[in-house]
């Protein structure tokens, strides 16, 4: 696996991939925490994006200025290749410890 990608990582890269064309800060914010029952910050959310575009699993682009922002720009993002690849590793690699979990984690 290359890399490492942590928990938040791996959340926030899945968000992406769910929010498809509509990913951007504020949004992947919302469904995380209403998903996840989170309370994520920008700031924080900003540092992992920044983390995940530097290490290659995202690329981000700006959008149209929009009259509703006061003419600022969304920045969107979306997953790379290395992104996807990693994301399959991660699932690859849950998928094999659930099946061989030695206790019954099914409630």
């Amino acid at each position: 696996m290359k890399g490492y990608l942590g928990e938040f990582e791996e959340l926030v890269l899945l968000t992406i991939a769910n929010l498809g064309s509509d990913a951007y800060g504020l949004a992947l914010i919302r469904d995380i925490n209403e998903r996840a029952g989170r309370n994520l910050s920008m700031g924080g959310m900003h540092s992992t994006l920044t983390r995940l575009e530097e290490k290659g699993y995202i690329t981000s682009h700006l959008g149209e200025p929009t009259r509703e922002r006061g003419g600022r720009r969304k920045r969107y993002f979306e997953l790379t290749n290395s992104g996807i690849a990693s994301l399959n590793d991660m699932k690859a690699l849950r998928d094999e410890l659930w099946a061989n979990a030695k206790v019954n984690l099914s409630i």
